[in-house]
């Protein structure tokens, strides 16, 4: 039976320093000229309002709205607004070459491997759908979107509640134990597990310095490398 496999980002194909080191800091940058500039589109302007309803300053400026936006990206606040502002930021940032994703070293054999051999990949990530799509359209081995046959957010919901999981399942078509997820997150794995999904804890040296092992990995199989799994 061919196998769904359902990939984190962050940890995961990449490193936490390219998030946090280079994404995080070129949107805080450049968020107050891109709102200035593109404040008034619509798909901007619906973000916006949604951040200004949320900080129950429905007529604030948008200045006091980009602030906010900043101090969420200071403390990696998954709210699904930043992420798609920040999606929209990096979309130029990608164009103009300012900067390509780097993937470890292991990840692009395994995913055309498993690709080749019919299994479906689909990724699931805080980061937005259109912000999935460009990372992997501008990676340091090219674009490898066309390997991918599905990108979830947290509009599915939450990436620690059995819910989001099953309703990825239920849109994806699969029964629940035909969908392997990968993440190096605990919490996670632990609610995809609770929706039925198998699991595999990414515990990359890069981000983990410290193995994670025994009672930590939650009983989750836990590797170091794409090339460990046999979906």
């Amino acid at each position: 039976m061919l196998t769904t496999i359902l990939t984190d980002i962050e940890g995961t194909t990449s490193s936490i320093s390219f998030v946090k080191d280079v994404l995080f800091p070129y949107a805080r940058a450049a968020l107050p000229g891109f709102v200035r500039d593109h404040g008034h589109d619509p798909e901007v302007r619906r973000w916006l309002d949604h951040v200004a309803i949320e900080i129950a300053a429905s007529a604030c400026q948008d200045a006091v709205i980009v602030e906010t936006l900043q101090g969420w990206i200071d403390t990696d606040r998954k709210h699904t607004a930043l992420k798609a502002l920040q999606g929209m930021v990096w979309e130029a940032g990608y164009r103009d070459k300012d900067f390509t994703a780097p993937l470890y070293p292991d990840v692009v054999p395994a995913l055309r491997r498993w690709h080749a051999e019919g299994h479906v990949l689909a990724v699931y990530s805080s980061g937005s759908v259109p912000a999935q799509k460009l990372l992997f359209a501008h990676t340091d081995s090219g674009d490898l979107t066309p390997l991918f046959s599905g990108f979830f957010d947290t509009e599915v919901g939450g990436k620690r509640e059995a819910d989001s999981y099953r309703t990825i399942a239920t849109r994806a078509a699969r029964e629940p134990g035909d969908i392997l997820f990968l993440s190096d997150v605990v919490a996670e794995l632990d609610a995809a597990r609770d929706a039925g999904l198998r699991t595999v804890l990414l515990d990359r040296r890069e981000d983990y310095p410290t193995p994670r092992l025994g009672e930590a990995t939650h009983e989750h199989r836990r590797v170091e490398s794409f090339a460990e799994i046999m979906p």
